[in-house]
């Protein structure tokens, strides 16, 4: 197992410290990964607003977001290196990766994704699947990363919600079912269906703060309906709950089909998609909503295996405090007034500031300095 002498830490066993008291079981270490310009910075944005992080929402095009937090990233308008921080959510707490998007930066977001539970792919719904969103897939499925799915954009022109869930079920070789439908695209664009509540979710003021759940319009009710005897049909052959309601002819509860899709979700066998406007704030909490209900946590993740420092033999770690140390540093950096800084994924056990451990690749006991929590 890996144990490290670093000084910066997202830890994700035992409860958290920034106040949500969330436990092993309410913590999801994710990801937010996509394509460059496809609003991903954006979104992670919006989800430190409404997570109630920040009071304002940065924007890229000024220059003035969180997780793009150096001088050259902010001058052009893209990520360069990937940027962690902490959001509260329904007493769940997110740990999220905002990597990078541009192909020149894949190793960067490889080296993230080796800690991460599971991941939020975003995709243009202009563009749909581009290269760089084929290459940051493959590498999620080559970790098992259990992904949810997010057509941003849907208030451009050109945007087309089923063109790009076909070609993630096409390019990527992915069963991916919409679990939302648009209400309205283009300038039209207000909100969404959704197909587990049948309920249409409709984002009225400019800053997308309150939604109002309504009745599915009536244009939309015949589509809503189809989608969704698409989405059981679809779950009934990945889980046998649900099969068993299919083949008996009974109609599944929102629950039942809300659990199911966790299920389906964390066995990497199925991707939710949902659909939204980052910078219109149109979606955003609901995808929020997904990424606790659907995502795993550490434990749904289970032991992780590595080699014991000590012995050389294999051995597992299950995510628990009593357990003993494990942890890995993802990545290493500087800073101009705490020196060398390390972000690292904690698998089991506690670390505490001035505690002394192994760290296998020097073979030495290093003493932990400092341990601070990360934003951007």
């Amino acid at each position: 197992m890996f144990s490290t002498p670093v000084k910066s830490a997202l830890d994700t066993c035992g409860r958290s410290r920034n106040g949500t008291g969330a436990t092993s079981g309410q913590v999801r270490n994710i990801g937010i990964m996509a394509h460059i310009d496809a609003g991903k910075t954006t979104l992670t944005e919006r989800v430190l607003f409404f997570c109630g992080v920040n009071r304002y929402m940065g924007e890229v095009h000024e220059g003035t977001t969180t997780m793009d937090w150096m001088p050259e990233e902010r001058e052009r308008g893209i990520t360069i290196t990937s940027a962690a921080t902490v959001c509260p959510w329904r007493e769940h707490r997110i740990n999220i990766i905002d990597t990078p998007g541009h192909v020149d930066f894949t190793a960067e977001v490889e080296r993230c994704l080796r800690v991460l539970d599971g991941a939020v792919a975003v995709f243009c719904a202009v563009r749909g699947v581009q290269p760089q969103s084929e290459r940051v897939w493959r590498q999620a499925r080559r970790y098992g990363i259990p992904v949810v799915a997010f057509v941003n954009k849907m208030d451009r022109v050109g945007a087309d919600f089923e063109r790009v869930v076909e070609e993630i079920c096409g390019r990527l070789d992915a069963t991916a079912v919409p679990v939302q439908l648009p209400v309205g695209q283009e300038d039209t664009f207000e909100g969404v269906v959704d197909l587990v509540e049948m309920e249409a979710v409709l984002f009225a003021d400019a800053k997308g703060v309150h939604a109002r759940r309504v009745e599915i319009p009536a244009e939309l009710r015949d589509d809503a309906e189809l989608a969704r005897e698409h989405l059981v049909e679809c779950l009934a052959e990945v889980d046998e709950m649900i099969l068993a309601d299919f083949l008996e002819d009974r109609t599944p509860t929102s629950q039942d089909l809300r659990s199911a899709i966790a299920r389906a979700t964390r066995a990497g066998e199925f991707v939710p998609v949902l659909c939204g406007s980052a910078l219109g704030n149109k979606g955003v909490q609901p995808l929020l909503d997904g990424v606790v209900d659907w995502l795993p946590s550490p434990l749904d993740r289970g032991p992780v295996g590595g080699t014991s420092p000590d012995t050389g033999a294999h051995t597992e770690r299950h995510p628990a405090a009593t357990e003993p140390l494990s942890a890995l540093a993802f990545k290493v950096g500087s800073d101009p007034v705490w020196g060398r800084l390390a972000f690292f994924r904690v698998y089991s056990g506690s670390l505490r500031q001035g505690m002394i451990v192994r760290n296998p690749r020097s073979g030495r006991d290093e003493r932990i300095e400092s341990l601070m929590q990360i934003h951007a």
